[in-house]
Parts: C-alpha cells; structure tokens; sequence
C-alpha cells in the first residue's frame, strides 16, 4: 500500500503557496481538484499542522503527504516521454536562458506533447524545483527565452516582464525596403479578432502597442530590421511589420503567403537588470546576418 511522505520545502521552492507546492513536487500525478481536498480535510500538514491551499511555505519546512497512486481513478492519463534535446545558450544558479528553436512551442495543450516546458522537465529530472519559463515567444518565433530556477527568481522576472523591466530586442527580415533610414516609432492599438481557433491579431481598438524599429540592412526586396519591443502583445511585432507592408519572411498569417518556414523573426537580445544576455539567429545562406549588423542591433536595447 502507498505511504504518506514527508518532504522539506528547499530554499529553490520557498515562498511558493501551498497548492504550487504539491502540484510541482508531484507533477501532475494527483489533480488540483484532488489537492485541493487533501488541503481541505486537513491531510496535508505542514510542521505537523493545518495550512490553506493558499499560504506561502517557508524553506526548511516540512509538508505531510498523504498516500497516493500514481496513475490511479483520479490522476490524469501519463503525457508521453518528451524529448529531451534543447540547448541552453546562459545559465546560472537562477536562471537559464533556453536557445529556442522555431516551431517548437513553448507550452504544451490540446494536440501539443511536445514543448520547451517539457523538454526543459525531462533535462531536470530531479530538481525539486523545475525550471519555470519567465515568458514566452511564438511556436514559429526562435531566440531566447528566460526559466527561472527557484521560486523566488520566477516572481522577480515574472514583475520585470509585467512592468516592461526587460529590455528585449528581435531580428526580422521583412518583406520590401523599409525606406526609413532614422528608424520608426511604432504604435497601434491591437485587438483580436475572429471565431476562437482561427484568431488574427489587427490593428484597431484594443490596447496599445509600441515598438521601435532600426533598420540594419536593406535592399529592394528585403530588409533586415531590429526591433525594440516596448510593450509584449500577442504577435505584435508581425502584425505591426506587416500592418506597414513589411511582412516578417516566412510569416504565412500576416502578409507572406509564399513564405516557407523557419519563418524569420528571432528574439536576439535580452537585457536584466545590469545583465545581457545574446543569441545570434541560426540563420544562414541569404539569411545569414553580418557581424556589424548584430552589432548595430544592440544599439536600440541602450536607448
């Protein structure tokens, strides 16, 4: 038969709330309605006493886990093994800095097994504390993403995202020359529209989206730009690009019908505090980037 376990809160997991705990430390095995009820009914102990599902554990305490079976009436079915190959461009005691590749998405979901967050579960088997993505790109989007690799870290990137505390700066080939030598100020409203399943993001009503824009390269065909994201709307830099007909390559939903994929939109750099972190694109042939080109992308993430 099962046995209850007793298991101590690390310094990595501190500061979570009691049902953040149970559902990492057990990874989906138990469902949240399930955990909810052990909480309830007092089955769940922490220091040998009754906590809600919502106060935040200490390090160094220890936390009653009640018997369970992996895999019983109640768990959800098993996802499958998830592939585990992902290259990690920066990492530190905190953070990591995945290099992601596009068409990978990030999450999993309905018909999607295969994500960053589980290739970055199946690199870190044993850590009590996975490692949590900060963020977010688009599926066919490539380039840096941030995963914090404590609880505390998460929250502190999580407020600098939400508060436009991270400088973040895209590559992107677009369709035409981008005839603005000085650059562009960009700013629309964005709103999306369409039936649930075959949404598109356009200019209209909405909230505000601002980007600025450097170009890098151009020629009567197509222009290499670096764009500044200021705000972090839903494929904002897409839209925005193709709404001025400057259509990022490759992108099918918004302007480049003839485009094949990878398409060319790469999250290049990103700035944290006194911290900056590079990934130059693996793009190559006509794609490929010249070096005074990268260098003169970093320039907007100073401004």
């Amino acid at each position: 038969m099962p046995k209850a376990q007793t298991v101590t809160v690390t310094p990595a997991e501190a500061g979570q709330k009691l049902l953040q705990f149970l559902e990492r430390r057990l990874r989906g095995a138990v469902p949240k309605s399930a955990l909810q009820r052990w909480v309830r009914q007092g089955r769940v102990r922490v220091d040998k006493g009754r906590k809600k599902p919502f106060d935040r554990l200490e390090a160094g305490q220890e936390v009653r886990i009640p018997p369970y079976t992996p895999g019983g009436e109640t768990a959800p079915p098993a996802a499958p093994t998830p592939d585990a190959r992902l290259k990690i461009a920066f990492e530190d005691a905190h953070v990591l800095a995945v290099a992601k590749p596009a068409g990978l998405a990030v999450h999993g979901g309905d018909k999607v097994d295969d994500s960053v967050a589980a290739r970055l579960a199946a690199l870190y088997p044993d850590a009590a504390f996975k490692p949590t993505l900060a963020h977010r790109l688009d599926r066919d989007t490539s380039g840096l993403l941030l995963a914090a690799k404590d609880y505390a870290t998460l929250r502190d990137l999580n407020d600098r995202f939400a508060s436009g505390g991270v400088g973040k700066v895209y590559l992107a080939w677009v369709l035409g020359r981008w005839d603005e030598p000085g650059g562009a100020l960009l700013e629309d409203r964005l709103e999306k529209r369409g039936a649930p399943g075959g949404e598109r993001v356009a200019p209209g009503a909405g909230k505000v989206a601002l980007a600025r824009v450097t170009p890098l390269v151009a020629d009567r065909r197509y222009s290499l730009v670096a764009v500044r994201l200021l705000t972090g709307r839903t494929h904002q830099i897409r839209v925005q690009l193709a709404s001025r007909g400057h259509a990022v390559v490759g992108d099918r939903k918004y302007g480049d019908p003839d485009g094949r994929p990878p398409m060319r939109l790469h999250c290049y750099a990103l700035r944290v505090g006194e911290r900056t972190l590079i990934l130059p694109p693996p793009w190559s042939g006509r794609w490929e980037i010249p070096a005074d080109a990268l260098r003169g992308a970093l320039g907007p993430l100073f401004d």
